[in-house]
């Protein structure tokens, strides 16, 4: 059995956190969350009774290994040199991590991840892939997800076209049992379908099929993994660090700082959904902050906590020293190896549950993510009917595009910073990225968020659309309103149809005008919640748009 080692540097907090963990023992939430007792968190069982699989997911998926193999094998033995994953939050997020993390092992497929509904992102991958050695991995809990489906219609017609009648033999699914993706995958005759356990939500979902599907066909050792996972159900970490978070949570300390070694990086990403997604309701949440430049440790205000993931023969350095002794609360988590990876996506599906015990919340439904999916239906129906997009008229116009929201100044330099300025003590910012994914957007988004970051002295996040949508979308929205907003859009430089049906080659929506719903349906989810927001389109050269705003501040 590996050790899971957390230690923690809590200065002035430590005696309310002693409290909360000795609340904790005398109110048994251990066990009774190992029980599956619905009422650690809410006194009825609505969407907390059918979501507890996830707590036998380990043990319940290594049974299941040899029948993964059974089905994968014939794929990943040197016919197939790639396998594409159509997946969204909880779908796609953990095989992103696996993949990231460890690779594909020598002589299996590579595994590229599509969770997006950009038509440039989409066209760039279908360029580079051999239809002829290629699997699709549709992966969708419920079979609705309109992300998916639309994913899933593109390509199936692109395999049709270039394999004819044999083109389901390139499709695996991942879903739910009752799932309409079970009739489609049957009808296309699917290579095969994998059910997973319905009691499990998407975000909880890493350790059964939809995380360990995808990591086996690249090769990585998911019994190992698996293993770590179930040793660490034995401990009591997760449930000692959720005390930890809640309480500092409630306390005012409700920005979750995370410090990752660079090879760890992306399992920030998860992270990010889990937490955000669990605890941002009812008016509270956790907002985890990622990939943030550690600075001065006065520079940070009393809502920090810091979690920093340190190898474990790592040595504490300078600047981690400086936070604890400026009385930030610093939690150190020591890694043994990859592989450790399994032992601490359970500690944190612990954690974040009794995180949200603390908090009084669900942490397993999603109740404002709907609002979003809601107007998003209304545009696209718009779309449909009108051939075009119904959005409100720009408050300002400038050389490059225009911006939208209720503003003051007559510049963009001046509706920049005038709508900073309405930022206060313990807010955040939050950059809504709906461009085409880049290195390029990715560098110029970092410059611009790190100067919003030393003018306000506050978090700076961002995310790209639609991708947020099922990590942070509704902590966003459910929070206390902390958040400032800010969209980014641009025309698009090319565009791709989606089939209205698999097969067929009619088309009523574009990718483009999906994700243009998108934007404007959270943009209006946003406004119905009261939050300060502000959208600037770019009509050329959002990365020159993106150096002058930095350039502003």
């Amino acid at each position: 059995m590996t050790e899971t080692r957390i230690d923690y540097s809590l200065g002035e907090y430590q005696s309310a956190v002693n409290g909360a963990l000795e609340k904790m023992r005398k109110d048994n939430i251990i066990a009774r969350i190992r029980a599956k007792d619905y009422t650690v968190w809410k006194p009825a069982p609505d969407e907390i009774t059918n979501r507890l699989g996830w707590l036998d997911a380990p043990a319940e998926t290594l049974k299941k290994m040899d029948d993964i193999h059974a089905a994968i094998d014939p794929l990943t033995q040197g016919s197939i040199s790639d396998v594409v994953l159509l997946g969204m939050g909880g779908s796609s997020l953990a095989a992103e991590v696996f993949n990231n993390i460890f690779g594909s092992k020598t002589g299996y497929p590579q595994l590229h991840i599509v969770d997006t509904t950009d038509p440039v992102f989409i066209s760039t991958v279908t360029k580079r892939l051999n239809l002829e050695k290629t699997i699709f991995l549709v992966s969708s809990k419920s079979g609705t997800t309109l992300e998916i489906i639309s994913l899933f219609k593109y390509f199936y017609n692109l395999v049709l076209r270039n394999s004819g009648n044999g083109a389901g033999r390139r499709f695996v699914f991942i879903t739910d049992e009752g799932s309409p993706l079970i009739k489609i995958a049957k009808n296309i005759s699917a290579h095969h379908t994998f059910l997973n356990n319905p009691d499990i939500g998407g975000r909880y979902s890493a350790l059964s099929l939809p995380g360990i599907v995808p990591a086996a066909m690249i090769g990585v050792d998911v019994v190992k993994l698996l293993q770590r996972a179930i040793d660490a159900k034995l401990s009591d970490s997760g449930a000692s660090l959720g005390a930890a978070l809640g309480t500092l949570a409630q306390m005012g300390r409700d920005k979750l700082t995370f410090i990752m070694p660079s090879g760890w990086q992306s399992f920030g990403d998860w992270l990010e959904q889990l937490i955000a997604e669990s605890t941002g309701k009812e008016g509270k949440g956790i907002l985890p902050i990622l990939n943030e430049p550690l600075t001065d440790s006065a520079a940070y205000g009393r809502d920090r906590v810091f979690v920093v993931f340190q190898n474990k023969e790592a040595v504490i350095s300078s600047p981690i020293e400086s936070l604890v002794k400026a009385g930030h609360p610093v939690i150190k988590v020591e890694i043994n190896d990859d592989y450790d990876l399994g032992a601490q996506m359970f500690i944190w599906e612990i954690a974040t549950a009794v995180a949200a015990h603390f908090l009084n919340i669900n942490p397993f439904d999603q109740p404002d993510v709907e609002t979003t999916k809601k107007y998003t239906r209304v545009m696209i129906t718009e779309h449909k009917e009108k051939k075009n997009m119904i959005d409100a008229k720009p408050a300002l116009t400038f050389a490059q595009g225009d911006i939208f929201g209720k503003i003051s100044g007559a510049t963009l330099g001046e509706v920049f910073k005038n709508f900073l300025k309405r930022a206060v003590v313990d807010n955040y910012i939050s950059l809504q990225i709906y461009l085409s994914p880049s290195g390029e957007i990715d560098t110029a988004v970092g410059h611009l968020r790190e100067a919003i970051s030393k003018k306000l002295a506050l978090p700076v996040t961002f995310g790209y659309g639609p991708r947020y949508l099922h990590s942070t979308g509704q902590l966003h929205k459910g929070d206390s309103g902390k958040g400032l907003f800010i969209q980014f859009t641009q025309d698009n430089a090319m565009d791709v149809d989606i089939p209205d049906d698999p097969g067929k080659a009619e088309s009523s929506l574009t990718f483009g005008a999906l994700k243009a719903a998108q934007a404007t349906g959270d943009w209006r989810a946003l406004q119905d919640k009261g939050r300060r927001i502000i959208r600037i389109h770019f009509r050329e050269n959002p990365i020159a748009g993106f150096k002058n705003l930095a350039e502003i501040l």
